[in-house]
């Protein structure tokens, strides 16, 4: 172990520009030492044992399921619950048809599953690109690497030309954003009324602008018991929504307990993110999650939507929003721009802690 070069064995494996698939591929028994998880749950173990219950033990809650076709009243008080509490939920009759999400999450397969070369053609880190490739966007910061690959496609306010998203996934990509965009203004609606604000509240804002998608790909990985498909964190978006595949091993983490937030057909989840939650002044949650490396022996396909204006250059600063603070409750937080926020965020990778904890006040 003391003549391990990390950094080396790491800069390698990027060089390759074929992933985590390549890497299965090429018949690994063993996982490469960078991937080892050794600080993904520190925090949530810490507090844990401080608590009753401890993690993983007790009754789990069960993940709320909003149905959009029902009554509005009633999918407004389901949603404002779900994002004060667990910070996810999951919507059905959501209008993105079943045909839909199916062939989405078959596009991402098909352009996982290409040769390496074919894929290597949009491999990139920290490119200003709107559509490109890699593993682990922080790779050479987060403690530990995570088992999956991420295909990334950037579709709102000025998205790509059709040519330059790769052929596997072109078309249902356009397909699917359209769908996502009209879901999204609903779910600002019911949000904005969630806080008791007048539905076009947080699409005003600029809230639903921007939108990027990240296709993951989790190969089956021979010692899941020693790394991640995705390590705790928090999204740095307003809202995501998040297309699983019927593999499983998605968990959100709630009162010190990871609950599982199990592949139900047809739907879609839906979390808050850190910049909703800073803008609610902590009214809404962000949820910290993680996915389990792929024990099965087939891939693990996912599909992350993020509202946020990340890649849109605005210079706006979004705080606690004004009707939403009083003398008895003060702001929580400073004022940000995205992109800082952001930048903050991807600087110091998944490593187990909230981006919020930076700009509390």
């Amino acid at each position: 172990m003391s003549l391990y070069d990390r950094a080396s064995e790491i800069r390698a494996f990027d060089e390759t520009k074929a992933g985590v698939k390549g890497l299965v591929d090429s018949g690994v028994a063993t996982i490469p030492l960078f991937f080892h998880t050794v600080v993904d749950d520190a925090a949530a173990a810490a507090a844990a044992a401080a608590a009753a219950p401890a993690a993983n033990s007790g009754p789990h809650p069960a993940i709320p399921v909003v149905d959009l076709r029902g009554p509005r009243e009633r999918a407004a008080s389901e949603v404002r619950s779900a994002s004060r509490t667990l910070g996810l939920f999951q919507v059905v009759n959501h209008g993105v048809p079943a045909e839909v999400l199916e062939g989405t999450i078959e596009g991402v397969r098909r352009f996982s599953e290409q040769e390496a070369e074919a894929k290597a053609e949009y491999y990139a880190r920290g490119s200003s690109r709107k559509v490109l490739f890699n593993s682990n966007f922080d790779l050479y910061s987060a403690p530990a690497a995570n088992w999956r690959d991420t295909l990334m496609c950037v579709m709102e306010p000025d998205p790509p030309q059709p040519e330059d998203l790769p052929l596997p996934c072109r078309d249902i990509t356009i397909n699917y954003t359209s769908h996502i965009q009209r879901l999204g203004r609903i779910l600002f609606k019911l949000l904005s009324e969630a806080l008791g604000l007048e539905a076009r509240h947080l699409e005003d804002m600029g809230c639903a602008k921007g939108l990027y998608h990240t296709m993951h790909y989790y190969p089956p990985c021979p010692e899941p018991h020693l790394t991640r498909g995705a390590s705790r964190h928090s999204d740095p978006s307003f809202v995501t929504v998040l297309l699983q595949d019927h593999v499983g091993g998605l968990q959100a983490l709630h009162q010190n307990q990871w609950v599982d937030v199990p592949p139900l057909s047809g739907a879609l989840v839906i979390n808050i993110g850190d910049l909703l939650q800073l803008i609610s002044n902590d009214k809404l949650k962000s949820v910290e999650h993680r996915v389990l490396a792929n024990k099965t022996g087939s891939p693990r396909i996912s599909v992350a939507s993020f509202f946020s204006t990340r890649f849109y250059p605005c210079s706006r600063l979004y705080g606690p929003i004004e009707e939403l603070v009083s003398e008895e409750n003060p702001p929580i937080y400073k004022h940000t721009s995205v992109r800082d926020f952001v930048t903050h965020y991807t600087s110091k990778g998944l490593d187990g802690r909230s981006a919020l904890d930076h700009f509390r006040l």
